[in-house]
């Protein structure tokens, strides 16, 4: 099943079903609004939206319209929780060592995990705007899980449960920020701006053979202005799966339905793929080269982030994002409209 949250010019927008090919939709009007609301009562309400979506897919929806990711929200415009890991030691490794950092001990036994702001999520054609490029613009391809509620001291098969949907996000940071905020042990705080989302969540199930062993286990794309970043593979280089982070976020207290925990930045070993950030591919320049050659994002350019399965259909829709200022006039990116 694949959902998505339209604007309607609410906090919380409206829920919609999407087929399959992210061609059509349907509100889900009559059985929730929101998908949160859904998420507190997933056993009574999922298998209606199943049913709705069974029919959207064939045909035989009465009301379904095209379906416009600008108009889109976050699925969760705004969530109980967001925690995101960092669970591709590939990643960590390439940027301390270009910063000439120690490796974390443990890094491989504790999964590294910081509790970032959740009151404000972009949707997946907002722009993402920000007061000085001097900040150290940065973009970070992830994938993330919404959780059922989940309880105190579960073991990570119980967690991989509690999986209700699975979404690409864009884990905005700014580099230039981060070592000070670092430095004083509290960090992150304003190194990690709003969140970004691609237009549909999707349940499990819908993902097949790509999502197992708690991994989905497809090409993640990055591009910026038009020019590939990377293509990396989401699952292979993953070395803590879903259930084991959601069991660190739960080890003393329990995580309700609604919140959204993060892969951290995707990674592989394999160079050949690419990277999902620019700070991994400034590290490589750094250990190749000794200095980078890649400058961080500028105002006006396009971020584009993208997950396509093996028939290569768009999973969960593209996050598509200019850099905006905010002496701009600009608000978000264009809103659309639905019926």
């Amino acid at each position: 099943m694949k959902l998505a949250t339209l604007k309607d010019g609410s906090r919380d927008g409206q829920l919609a079903v999407v087929s399959r090919d992210l061609a059509g939709a349907l509100f889900a009007t009559g059985i929730a609004t929101r998908l949160q609301q859904v998420l507190d009562d997933w056993n009574f309400l999922s298998p209606q939206l199943e049913d709705l979506y069974t029919t959207l897919n064939h045909g035989k929806a009465r009301h379904a319209f095209a379906f416009d990711p600008r108009a889109c929200m976050a699925p969760l415009p705004r969530a109980y929780q967001w925690a995101d890991a960092s669970a591709y030691p590939s990643h960590v490794r390439r940027v301390l060592h270009a910063r000439g950092a120690e490796v974390p001990a443990g890094l491989l036994e504790v999964p590294l995990m910081y509790q970032g702001g959740s009151d404000d999520f972009l949707g997946p054609c907002d722009g993402a705007v920000f007061a000085d490029v001097a900040w150290g613009i940065d973009l970070e391809s992830e994938l993330a899980v919404v959780t059922g509620d989940l309880a105190m001291g579960s073991t990570p098969d119980a967690a991989l449960e509690a999986v209700r949907l699975v979404l690409l996000a864009n884990d905005w940071s700014l580099r230039s920020l981060v070592p000070a905020e670092v430095a004083r042990g509290f960090g992150f705080l304003q190194s990690k701006p709003a969140t970004a989302f691609a237009p549909v969540a999707v349940t499990p199930d819908e993902l097949g053979g790509a999502w197992r062993g708690g991994r989905l286990h497809l090409k993640v794309a990055t591009q910026v202005n038009g020019q590939r970043l990377g293509d990396v593979e989401g699952g292979a280089g993953m070395h803590f799966h879903f259930g084991q982070l959601l069991a660190h976020l739960a080890r003393t207290r329990n995580v309700r339905a609604g919140a959204i925990v993060g892969s951290g930045t995707v990674s592989h070993d394999d160079e050949a793929q690419g990277v999902s950030c620019l700070a991994e591919r400034r590290a490589l320049e750094m250990i190749r080269e000794g200095q980078a050659a890649t400058d961080w994002l500028q105002f006006g350019d396009l971020v584009h982030i993208e997950v396509h399965d093996a028939a290569g259909q768009s999973v969960f829709g593209a996050i598509e994002q200019r850099v905006r200022s905010t002496v701009e006039s600009h608000p978000a990116e264009a809103v659309g409209k639905v019926p």
